[in-house]
């Protein structure tokens, strides 16, 4: 087919097919950040968190001053939560997973903070930490009781034991093998990795080193305490009123702030992004709907614009199927002018996102896969104006405009 008219039509009236191309491409490089951004929180969402997001929950309480007992009597409260029906393992916690709050630190393979520097997201827990998490031990053994302790509330000293995530122990020893490993934080203290975990998201899940996880055996003994406790599948809503009501039989004078699920604590950490997709989908939406009524705007002005034109044609012989391929090739014209110009824009604005929000480069295929969908939506707004103008009669050609 001859495009040689296409463009003449083009360049005779070009307002409208360049406001149009730059609507599509202004469409283009907007759909196609945010469908990636998209895709980059769907992910944060859906992956494996390790801890038993479904079966666990978290008792949060303040002891009453004068009458708190310390590590006896969080020992005592362990051992009673761990007796409830229904329930797994619980342990003491410093910091809650997914919760958007916690303790990191640094750690290193030499003193002196010498060496490979791991930035870390570090837990206290009992014993029962891995079990309480939920957690699967892939390398090494766990903490034992023995090895627990208590440390000072604004001390330095440093603990004789870690149990690394898988992550953590990459980012520290590479491919090498990290079991039986020496780590040393800032003040040049060592701790002997004595196991490994296969993977665990810390507080920050949004953190680009949310799984680099050290577990530490230190029973938290704060001002304001924590226990996690794992319950059995389908058990978890009966153990976190069982556990209230214990607690408050061993110390009926202790205040307890909360009692919360852990999906629900996970929930609330990931609704805004959560908000961001379904608000980043509706803005999607909302440009391809404009692009589509700013085609068929254009294309309908075409054939209305051209009606005396188009039974000329039709007088000469030209066929239905002529005029609807016209329009839809003058249509193709102007939404591949508007891709091009999109997918350039795209580019600089991934790029512009890459380096203010820190994150990843924006994939080439999701260019092309924004550049069929724009054609498709194209064809299919142009589709009804141009077979609306294969109708029109050759008898128009005869009449006065």
């Amino acid at each position: 087919m001859d495009i040689k008219p296409i463009l003449s039509s083009l360049r005779r009236s070009p307002t409208g097919a360049l406001l149009v191309a730059l609507q599509i491409a202004l469409a283009l490089a907007i759909a196609v950040n945010s469908l990636f951004i998209i895709v980059q929180r769907l992910e944060l969402l859906n992956r494996d968190h390790g801890v038993d997001v479904e079966n666990t929950f978290v008792v949060s309480w303040v002891p009453v001053a004068g009458r708190f007992a310390g590590e006896p009597a969080m020992r005592e409260d362990l051992q009673v939560l761990a007796g409830l029906p229904g329930v797994v393992a619980a342990t003491t916690v410093n910091a809650v997973p997914l919760s958007g709050g916690g303790s990191s630190t640094s750690l290193y393979t030499q003193p002196g903070e010498k060496g490979q520097r791991g930035d870390i997201n570090y837990f206290a827990v009992t014993e029962r930490g891995i079990e309480a998490f939920g957690l699967e031990l892939v390398e090494g053994r766990n903490f034992d009781a023995t090895t627990v302790r208590k440390l000072p509330r604004n001390g330095s000293e440093f603990v004789p034991e870690v149990i690394l995530t898988r992550a953590a122990a990459k980012e520290l020893f590479k491919d090498e093998p990290a079991v039986g490993r020496t780590v040393y934080d800032s003040l040049g203290q060592p701790a002997t990795v004595v196991g490994i975990v296969a993977g665990m998201i810390g507080s920050w899940p949004s953190w680009d080193q949310a799984g680099n996880v050290a577990l530490f055996p230190v029973i938290a003994d704060e001002q304001q305490a924590r226990y996690f406790v794992r319950a059995l599948p389908g058990r978890r809503d009966a153990a976190m009123k069982a556990a209230e009501d214990a607690l408050g039989r061993i110390d009926n004078g202790r205040v307890i702030l909360r009692v919360r699920p852990l999906d629900y604590i996970a929930a609330s950490t990931y609704a805004d992004d959560q908000a961001m997709t379904v608000y980043l989908a509706v803005v999607i939406a909302l440009l391809l709907g404009v692009a589509a009524l700013g085609i068929f705007g254009l294309a309908s002005f075409n054939v209305g614009a051209r009606t005396k034109q188009i039974g000329t044609r039709r007088a000469v012989g030209a066929r239905r199927l002529d005029i609807v391929r016209h329009f839809l090739v003058e249509n193709w014209l102007v939404t591949t002018a508007g891709v091009v110009v999109g997918c350039v824009l795209a580019l600089l604005l991934g790029l512009w996102l890459s380096e203010t929000f820190e994150l990843p480069r924006l994939k080439l295929y999701y260019l092309v896969a924004g550049a069929l969908v724009l054609w498709g939506v194209s064809l299919a707004a142009a589709l009804v104006p141009a077979r609306r103008a294969a109708r029109v009669s050759p008898a128009v050609a005869t009449r006065t405009v």
